[in-house]
């Protein structure tokens, strides 16, 4: 009787690729702050990459399709009064982009399609919380507007950037520095990894810890989490030796790992990436030169080594494009944006196949960048998937839209008797008179705001035929 050896798989024998020379963004200042992010962000139009800059901190955002050298006076963003650490793009917004920074503040950025001709200084919004550095940020996958922040001083906010306002806040979860934080795909619980060794399963609306699991990696050092698509987390991390290690945990049964294996000797933290469409993950260390990937399956021993993409420089940073910004004509089933000290060169993923037809096993519905929830409703308790949308022609991003934001007026507000709670104008009293007034104030707010809307197409309209003019 024959015996199957190799393991079915589709992903088997995907390969790694590093784009040609043109296709890399040259003479970049990459940032030499100390921190694991992944210090770049990458969305279907725009790459964002933390920089140098004297006197502040400030990242860089590009076109995708601005490649080659990148001229040193090209206008940044700038605004933090210390280094940037983190930044994260809208998913539901190409044009919004979220900055966080030692400075203890989170900005969101609106960025123009066009290229700007100076700095961008003004962020639409700031938000102040944190009493120390602020590292990382995530927003919600399925509501509209919802940003996380992780600081310094162990707390864990929710943000409703559409008003400026806290959601939530979680304070006293985290007895010491939080080294990554995770939604899962619906936005309903959050895998949290913690300097004191802990992994940490947390329902943020009830304020809960659902599982916890102490020493899920032995070592010392810094431990990530990610969510898998069939609810399981994976985990990169050290043993007591400083030898990097990978698990795979069910939360329902935090005992036992599902899977744990070692890999190599080396300081740096891997960063995972992973994919829920193909459930493949990506594992990149700060200072390797090599991306490895695994293919997690619920056949034993469930995370499947596949392959590594190696090269000779060592990575400073990495940025993940989302599905829908992938060819799907090529079967380029990931594109990641890797650092160098002075560029940034993508790395191509691809599934060899013959055919030059739509793979549809490759590219099942993937989210799409329309959100599933109102901030409200998911505070509310409601929780939806993401909204799906096929890759079979290819992915067009939609035209710029503006994010709105709406401040709560807080001048109209009584002193709250009893516990301190933060009140909003929708808790103050209001009269029949003063309801009048403001929603006539509100009607010629909105006139005012439809002429400057209108006034601000026509210029951009202008500045782009002019540029095409000049090119």
């Amino acid at each position: 009787m024959s015996r199957r050896v190799v393991r079915q798989s589709k992903f088997r024998h995907v390969f790694g690729q590093a784009a040609k020379a043109d296709q890399a963004y040259e003479d970049i200042r990459v940032s030499k702050v100390t921190w694991d992010s992944s210090f770049c962000a990458v969305n279907p139009k725009f790459l964002a990459i933390i920089v140098e800059s004297g006197g502040g901190g400030a990242f860089m955002v590009l076109p995708l399709a601005k490649t080659g050298r990148v001229d040193k006076n090209y206008p940044l963003v700038t605004g933090h009064t210390a280094p940037v650490l983190d930044i994260d793009w809208c998913p539901h917004n190409d044009n919004v982009i979220a900055s966080a920074s030692d400075d203890t503040t989170i900005m969101v950025w609106q960025i123009p399609d066009y290229t700007p001709v100076r700095n961008i200084t003004e962020a639409i919004i700031t938000l102040e919380g944190h009493s120390k550095r602020v590292g990382i940020l995530s927003w919600h996958p399925t509501a509209r507007n919802v940003l996380l922040s992780a600081g310094g001083d162990n707390m864990i906010i929710i943000w409703n950037v559409g008003t400026g306002e806290v959601l939530l806040s979680l304070d006293d979860m985290h007895p010491d520095v939080i080294h990554s934080v995770c939604w899962n795909s619906n936005g309903s619980l959050l895998a949290t990894t913690c300097k004191d060794k802990t992994l940490r399963i947390i329902d943020p609306r009830k304020g809960q810890v659902v599982a916890e699991r102490f020493a899920a990696h032995e070592g010392m050092r810094p431990m990530r989490a990610v969510f898998t698509r069939q609810g399981h987390i994976f985990t990169t991390g050290f043993t007591r030796m400083s030898q990097r290690e990978l698990g795979l945990w069910d939360p329902n049964n935090f005992e036992e790992p599902v899977a744990l294996q070692e890999m190599d000797t080396s300081n740096g933290v891997l960063l995972p990436f992973y994919d829920p469409d193909s459930s493949i993950v990506y594992l990149c260390g700060k200072g390797d030169s090599s991306i490895r990937y695994f293919e997690i399956t619920d056949e034993p021993p469930f995370v499947h080594y596949l392959n590594t993409f190696s090269s000779k420089e060592p990575q400073r940073g990495m940025g993940f494009m989302p599905k829908r910004g992938l060819d799907v004509s090529k079967c380029e089933i990931a594109r990641f944006y890797k650092l160098h000290e002075r560029k940034c060169e993508p790395i191509i993923m691809t599934v060899p196949r013959k055919s030059d037809l739509f793979q549809d096993d490759l590219y099942p519905d993937t989210p799409g960048p329309e959100p599933a929830l109102e901030a409200e409703e998911w505070l509310s308790g409601q929780d939806a998937e993401p909204v799906l949308i096929s890759l079979k022609d290819g992915y067009v991003p939609p035209k710029h839209r503006e994010l709105r934001v709406t401040k709560r007026n807080i001048l109209d507000v009584r002193p709250p008797s009893g516990p301190h709670r933060s009140q909003s104008a929708s808790d103050a009293p209001v009269s029949q008179h003063t309801l009048e007034t403001l929603l006539e104030e509100i009607k010629a707010l909105r006139e005012q705001v439809q002429a400057q809307e209108q006034r601000i197409t026509a210029l951009e309209n202008m500045l782009c035929e002019l540029v095409d003019d000049t090119d």
